[in-house]
């Protein structure tokens, strides 16, 4: 396990997403790399993932939320393996953020970039990765409030390569309209271990974990990303 002392240096990533779990799949061996390094990592959470699988864990959507991003629930469970201290958890109900009050959350976010000036926030690209309309919102919302900051940071997306998104965007063609490639890949490989726990700790959401496993295995080991700003030659 990396020795995940107290941040150091200033905040390197700050990841915005609308769910419990989108922290980890594509991006928590960056994150132990970073964390290792002494940089600070930050994450906001949008919703609680009510909406969610539930695995038959739970009989309704508050239990569900209570425990996704309860006090003691799976995300804190997982940020601290990940060892995430800063972390914001917001409200907003699951399947809603496009229909959440936008100037508010726009606000928050332009809060929290200028609280913590990172130098690289995280979030989903134009299509949401795979469609969800939550991903797609706040997509957009990263993107306006990064805009109104005039770019104060260097901008990731989450992308797989094309050859992975094939099966995807036949069932939804009209994402591919949306995709952007990576061009930002992290060989992560001496996290896998760590990795694993991070994403096993998301108890609830197994069946998206093995979706995840069984159309992108190798983002185990490569992270990969599209960086949206500044341009890379």
């Amino acid at each position: 396990m990396p020795d995940l002392l107290a941040p150091t240096k200033p905040m390197k990533l700050l990841i915005i997403v609308p769910h419990p779990d989108d922290e980890v799949y594509g991006a928590a061996g960056t994150i132990l790399d970073y964390r290792a390094e002494g940089f600070e990592v930050g994450l906001i959470t949008l919703t609680r993932g009510e909406a969610g699988r539930n695995l038959g864990l739970v009989s309704s959507k508050a239990e569900l939320a209570a425990l996704r991003a309860g006090p003691d629930g799976e995300l804190k469970q997982c940020l601290a393996v990940l060892g995430i201290t800063q972390h914001h958890q917001y409200d907003i109900p699951d399947g809603s953020v496009l229909n959440a009050n936008f100037e508010e959350t726009l606000e928050l976010i332009i809060r929290h970039v200028q609280e913590y000036q990172p130098e690289i926030v995280l979030t989903f690209q134009p299509n949401g990765s795979n469609g969800h309309p939550d991903h797609i919102a706040t997509h957009t919302l990263v993107y306006t409030a990064l805009e109104r900051l005039n770019r104060p940071c260097t901008l990731w997306y989450y992308s797989a390569s094309l050859e992975y998104m094939t099966e995807l965007f036949v069932q939804k063609p009209e994402l591919e309209a949306g995709y952007v490639p990576p061009n930002v890949f992290k060989d992560v490989t001496h996290r896998v271990g760590l990795k694993l726990k991070a994403i096993s700790m998301h108890r609830s959401q197994a069946l998206s974990t093995v979706d995840f496993f069984r159309r992108f295995a190798e983002r185990i080991t490569l992270e990969s990303y599209h960086q949206a700003y500044p341009p890379l030659e």
